[in-house]
């Protein structure tokens, strides 16, 4: 079972298996989602196959072999895939692509591997998405309930695969970071605890670039919540407000919101954090470890989300004054001569990057590009207007760049080189007291493979000059 053939792939079947017809199911993708999604399939007692277009990693081939879990990698055999009972789809893998077109063509279920997780847990599930602002939310939410001393797991785009924890370890609650690509796949899974951050333009080139695709997309966190569930939800975003009556929702609603205003149950009054349901909860705001608008939200989030779950207002307290920030977002990494430099490689939208710039307290040279999602820039205008003193545009494809900001008369340099040279590129058009932020707006994956590697190269590169 562990001898690769001549084809790249493991995939011969162990006499057990053929003694025995299982149900089938192939897990397209081997990531940390696929890798665990096969682990548990196979702990479960499925006949379990795997397939990626691309190379594994050789940590999730060890982990695939030590549970003999067939694969292949390179290419998809469709023999070998269009004969699954099932099939987990890794949700970076479109919805129109050519196997999973002809999956759903002859009728084959394709889920997520957090539906399928679902299916062998009784844990509760806290489940947080949103256009901006989800994995800081998630992270703080976890470090919350870690705190606190609570049996929680972290899994979704950040921590390890659920499917796997559900395999290896015993939590009480998951917490679950969700994209809209996640969503798309999820059917019967039931959030106990919601928390819809905002809604705003992104991946709208998976969505056929219609809005309202994307909306629907982001709402399934709701989908199959009860009386007994939470939503938790930013109380001024529109579209939110506008799609509210449309989904029927069941669960009791937690809106939060910067100040007191009708509907909101968390805000900020008198310099006080203050939650009203279920149990009254406040603090001073000059306390929370984050800082600005954004964060606030964030922190108001959780704070709703441990409040709910049962966690004491002292634990609560402390552990939203000692949190650390999550890497990529806003994160400080030097001054160099002067000049501060800041990490938001996780700003892969324009409402992430307005997010940023409207935190900047001095002038800014803005490094953003990549490749580009559909795109409206017209939302970061005014404050590029009002903050930055230049831009640096990096990417394989900068003429949107071009179109749009050039007209604004600052200072421009091109890179399509590649970090290293953007870095340098910002360091020599700031000037002391001036701040260069990494703010995108785009996807990574023309120079870069993931906007971790984007935010570490940058980070490599500063520390170097």
């Amino acid at each position: 079972m562990n001898t690769e053939n001549s084809s790249k792939g493991n995939f011969a079947p162990s006499s057990s298996e053929k003694a025995e017809k299982k149900a089938r199911i192939v897990i397209l993708g081997a990531g940390e989602s696929g890798a665990g999604a096969a682990v548990l399939a196979k702990v479960k007692g499925f006949d379990t196959f795997v397939s990626d277009m691309s190379s594994i990693k050789d940590n999730y081939k060890e982990l695939l072999d030590s549970h003999q879990i067939a694969w292949e990698e390179g290419h998809h055999t469709e023999k070998l895939i269009l004969n699954a009972d099932e099939v987990i789809k890794s949700p970076g893998i479109p919805n129109d692509a050519p196997m999973i077109l002809k999956l759903k063509a002859q009728g084959t279920p394709v889920i997520s591997e957090i539906e399928f997780a679902g299916r062998y847990t009784n844990a509760k599930m806290i489940c947080i998405t949103g256009s901006n602002g989800k994995t800081t939310t998630t992270s703080l939410i976890y470090h919350i309930f870690k705190s606190a001393g609570m049996n929680v797991g972290l899994a979704g785009n950040i921590g390890k695969s659920l499917a796997l924890q559900v395999a290896e370890d015993h939590h009480d609650y998951y917490i679950i970071e969700l994209s809209s690509f996640q969503l798309d796949n999820m059917y019967n899974f039931r959030a106990n605890i919601a928390v819809l951050m905002n809604i705003t333009p992104d991946h709208l080139d998976r969505y056929d670039h219609c809005m309202q695709n994307y909306i629907d997309a982001k709402f399934r966190i709701t989908q199959n919540q009860t009386p007994d569930d939470a939503f938790i939800f930013w109380n001024d975003d529109p579209i939110i407000k506008r799609e509210l009556a449309k989904h029927g929702l069941k669960a009791h609603l937690y809106p939060f919101a910067a100040v007191k205003e009708e509907g909101a149950i968390a805000y900020v009054e008198d310099n006080k954090v203050k939650i009203t349901e279920p149990i009254t909860f406040n603090m001073e705001q000059e306390e929370l470890a984050l800082t600005g608008q954004h964060n606030l939200y964030n922190s108001l989030a959780a704070g709703i989300s441990a409040n709910l779950a049962g966690i004491t207002k002292e634990s609560i307290r402390k552990a939203l004054s000692d949190f650390k920030g999550v890497e990529h977002r806003l994160e400080k990494v030097a001054r160099v001569r002067g000049i501060d430099f800041i990490n938001d490689s996780k700003a892969t939208n324009v409402n992430s990057c307005w997010y940023a710039l409207q935190s900047m307290t001095t002038k800014v040279v803005l490094i953003l590009g990549g490749k580009d999602k559909g795109n409206d820039y017209t939302e970061i205008e005014d404050l590029v207007h009002e903050k930055c003193s230049a831009l640096v545009y990096l990417g394989l494809h900068n003429e949107k760049l071009h179109d749009f900001f050039d007209r604004f008369g600052l200072p421009v340099a091109d890179v399509q080189t590649g970090m290293k040279d953007a870095v340098e590129a910002a360091y020599k058009l700031a000037q002391k007291g001036e701040t260069v932020l990494l703010s995108p707006c785009c996807a990574s994956f023309d120079l870069f493979k993931s906007y971790e590697d984007r935010g570490d190269q940058f980070k490599e590169y500063v520390l170097a000059l």
